[in-house]
């Protein structure tokens, strides 16, 4: 009972942290702006260049950063769970790769490119590969099995890559504006874009924390998972269905980016143990905050310019992961 109530102390020591980093990536950008300004412009629209960067520019920004964090943070941690793979991560569905065709598609070939145009495309493409990693998985005597999905996963997010590849160097025009989108970055999101996203994170949230207890029994492997009466194939679609929702909607909106939905997970576990009753939700805050940090340090180290967020987690996420590997046995879940 005390090691429970430290963990949901810890948890909201957490929240608090995450808030106070909300905060600071309002605040921080081309020009740095001051808590009474963002007070002021939280607290009533004036139509002032201070309150317009902070309503359309600096606040969709923050909310994207939220948004995709926390995608990234709850569907590195059910993929995990799910596949009792420590080195999976939202690409091992093909969610990355299929939300990447879809987009090439949109602009090359539809001739749209707005981001909250566009954001539709990259959610239905993660979802057509999700579905088609879990059916080539599913081929087969034994079902959907962790090695036969990460296989599958593999496999699709190769193709699918090599088609995106093809298009985009067939065509300048696409090339130059995915490559903006690839690279990873929360400086193109708008209004529109969050108003459309956020319903599809919550969706994703509500089946990916549902999912806590029926991930500790798969823990234990499938047959015993299976004799204590969780329906292992059912809870591995319904991960899929979470996955897609969160990650892919996360690719949409800040693009595909490296590292938080690997890392966090191990985060959270080093913090509260093996439980995914509390990994779930600590993953789910620690995500924004890794990110919205990557993201304002992005903002502050070649100001006035910004250097993407996509980078700024593949260069500090990489030695961190390697320092995770190096201390814990990631082999055991």
């Amino acid at each position: 009972m005390r090691f429970q109530a430290q963990r949901a102390a810890g948890l909201l020591i957490a929240l608090a942290v995450l808030a106070g980093v909300v905060v600071v990536s309002v605040m921080v950008g081309d020009r740095f702006l001051g808590p009474d300004e963002v007070y002021a412009a939280a607290r009533g629209f004036t139509g002032s260049d201070t309150d317009r960067v902070i309503r359309y520019l600096r606040f969709p920004r923050t909310m994207a950063g939220l948004l995709a964090g926390a995608g990234l943070g709850l569907a590195g941690a059910v993929i995990q769970g799910v596949t009792r793979n420590p080195l999976a991560g939202p690409g091992i569905l093909g969610v990355n790769a299929g939300a990447a065709l879809a987009v090439v598609v949109a602009i090359g070939l539809l001739g749209i490119h707005s981001l909250s145009g566009y954001v539709w495309f990259a959610m239905a493409g993660a979802l057509v590969a999700t579905v088609v990693v879990y059916l080539v998985g599913s081929a087969g005597r034994g079902g959907a099995t962790p090695v036969k999905l990460a296989l599958a996963g593999a496999a699709i997010s190769a193709f699918l890559g090599s088609v995106t590849s093809a298009i985009t160097l067939l065509d300048i025009s696409t090339l130059n504006e995915f490559r903006f989108w690839v690279v990873g970055s929360l400086g193109r999101a708008d209004v529109p874009t969050i108003s459309q996203a956020w319903i599809f994170i919550l969706a994703g949230s509500v089946l990916a924390l549902g999912l806590a207890s029926s991930l500790n029994q798969i823990a234990l492997g499938d047959e015993l998972a299976s004799t204590l009466g969780t329906k292992v194939n059912l809870v591995r679609l319904i991960a899929a269905l979470a996955v897609m929702a969160l990650a892919g909607t996360a690719t949409a909106i800040a693009g595909p980016i490296a590292f938080v939905g690997l890392t966090v997970p191990h985060m959270a576990r080093a913090i509260v143990g093996s439980d995914y009753r509390w990994i779930l939700p600590w993953s789910m805050v620690l995500a924004p905050t890794v990110l919205l940090l990557a993201d304002v340090i992005g903002r502050l180290v070649v100001r006035p310019g910004e250097l993407q967020v996509g980078i700024v987690t593949a260069l500090v996420g990489a030695p961190l992961f390697i320092a995770l590997v190096r201390r814990r046995k990631l082999a055991e879940l």
